[in-house]
């Protein structure tokens, strides 16, 4: 008994530590962002500012388009998510509990995609949109991804596999249900926890996409949060004008954490359920 105790005190404070050394950097960013640009450097650091100052969020909001890059990344997130996550499911679905001819072989050869990096078919996708006209607007940023994630979809079939008994989709076969009704009455809300995991994790990555919006978008009107923070970079680099970069970063990341917040729980439930099965 006394051996175990001392084992979970031992794992208690290796993750007490692990989580201030990952939570440091935020705290200082956070605290950055409310010191005056005089106060930046100073020797000591003070992790809490003296005095704290919002004036940096309020230059940040006005001397830079937030608000459109806010709303162009919003309109990526929006169709992307609702639609490609539908997509991911029942392509999920389907690869757990349906059968049909070359199930696995098509299965392995998108989880084979997965091996190919961006850097070899970004110029092939750039010449490809430019040819139809695509550049500079958010469809190349929105189109590819209403046809579903490869990663989504695995993580979903490998969930349904365990998580769904073949016994529901035998019985609902067996009431008449089709396809899509089982789908939508049985599958959907089996899979909840799982989805909405996945929603914030695929959230979380089209939001802080960089180098799609930075190849396809021109136009500063089109640009996403986070290309124009990148910009904003050469803005105030040159007058080490740091506070008002970390306090756009900070606004940016408002949604991310708030998502995260409301979905943390469906991490370790979906993750429970799933596991290696299937």
């Amino acid at each position: 008994m006394l051996q175990k105790r001392m084992t979970n005190l031992w794992v208690a404070l290796i993750l007490c530590i692990g989580s201030v050394v990952m939570l440091a950097p935020f705290v200082w960013t956070i605290s950055t962002s409310l010191k005056d640009q005089r106060n930046v450097f100073e020797i000591p650091p003070k992790w809490i500012p003296d005095p704290a100052t919002f004036k940096n969020y309020v230059t940040a909001w006005n001397d830079s388009p937030l608000l459109s890059g806010f709303m162009n990344s919003m309109i990526i997130v929006v169709f992307v998510l609702v639609i490609g996550l539908f997509v991911s499911t029942m392509a999920a679905y389907a690869f757990a509990k349906i059968e049909f001819p070359f199930k696995d072989t098509i299965f392995l050869s998108l989880l084979g995609t997965m091996m190919i990096p961006f850097s070899v078919v970004m110029i092939p996708q750039f010449i490809g949109f430019s040819k139809i006209n695509w550049t500079d607007t958010l469809l190349p940023l929105i189109v590819p991804g209403l046809f579903g994630n490869i990663v989504v979809i695995f993580f979903l079939r490998q969930f349904l596999a365990g998580g769904l008994p073949n016994e529901l989709v035998e019985a609902a076969k067996l009431d008449g249900s089709g396809f899509f009704r089982t789908f939508w009455t049985i599958a959907l809300p089996v899979a909840k926890p799982a989805i909405a995991a996945q929603a914030a994790l695929s959230f979380m990555g089209i939001w802080n996409d960089f180098m799609g919006p930075l190849i396809y978008l021109s136009s500063p009107q089109k640009q996403t949060i986070q290309v124009l923070i990148a910009s904003m970079q050469s803005q105030y680099m040159g007058s080490s004008n740091y506070p008002v970069i970390l306090a756009a970063s900070i606004i940016s990341m408002v949604p991310v954490i708030l998502v995260f917040f409301f979905c943390q729980r469906y991490f370790i439930e979906s993750m429970a359920i799933s596991g290696l099965k299937g």
